[in-house]
């Protein structure tokens, strides 16, 4: 029977890259034809959850309430590829995500991102790096709500790393509440150095949300740790930076 449970996981992985392959169509369709940055928005969202809605993902969104109705910076821990599709399908559409600058040299994808509301990052060249942190401080203070991953990266085993300053320092200048929002089942639906997904249940938690004048906007490390702690206590998964103590680079 295992060969016929690996069969079928390889049909349902097929199928939902290719659910993805025609969101991804549908999204750049609307990139290229359609007016107005929140139309588009609202259309790519659903683009988005209709992934996982097609592929018969189970998608458990907890905390919802938590999200303030106005504008926000949401920080999430990263486990896969998955992440951002997946908040980017279950999270109002008003939200922009912050994305790694690499990707601003393929230039279809760049060009739906941006067209969708993305935003980039520079993480190799301190100019670019510098440039692109004070415009997302422009877009925060200009009441912007955004989406990060800080840890900037993901691995293959369970844990939270370090979170990186931008969101957090965003977030203070901008005077914009920061929610923290827990992902699970993503890694094993798609865990690094695989291609093909197989199939898991999603759950996307929405903790409560550290607001300006809560002591722990003292500082963005402050404020970067508190969020941190948060969804290290929701997803029940090793702290990271504890392994790092002590080691020397």
């Amino acid at each position: 029977m295992n060969w016929i449970t690996r069969l079928l996981d390889i049909a349902w992985g097929l199928w939902a890259l290719m659910c993805f392959a025609l969101a991804c169509v549908f999204s750049l369709l609307v990139a290229l034809l359609v007016p107005g940055l929140h139309r588009r928005q609202r259309l790519v969202t659903g683009a988005a959850r209709l992934i996982f809605v097609l592929a018969g993902v189970t998608v458990t969104v907890k905390g919802i309430d938590n999200l303030p109705p106005d504008s926000s910076i949401v920080v999430a821990n990263h486990a896969s590829f998955i992440d951002g599709v997946l908040l980017n399908g279950y999270l109002p559409a008003r939200f922009g995500f912050v994305i790694k600058g690499e990707l601003r040299d393929i230039p279809v994808v760049h060009f739906l991102l941006r067209r969708s509301g993305s935003k980039f990052v520079e993480r190799k060249e301190a100019s670019g790096s510098s440039r692109d942190a004070r415009q997302l401080v422009k877009a925060a203070q200009g009441g912007e709500s955004l989406g990060f991953f800080p840890e900037g990266t993901f691995r293959l085993g369970p844990g939270v790393a370090r979170f990186r300053a931008g969101a957090f320092v965003a977030a203070i200048k901008g005077d914009l509440p920061v929610v923290p929002i827990a992902i699970s089942g993503t890694r094993k639906m798609l865990s690094s150095g695989r291609w093909l997904p197989r199939p898991a249940e999603l759950v996307v938690d929405v903790l409560p949300a550290i607001a300006p004048g809560d002591e722990n906007f003292a500082s963005h490390r402050q404020l970067a740790e508190a969020a941190r702690q948060q969804i290290i206590a929701a997803l029940g998964e090793p702290d990271l930076t504890e392994s790092d103590k002590g080691v020397s680079l």
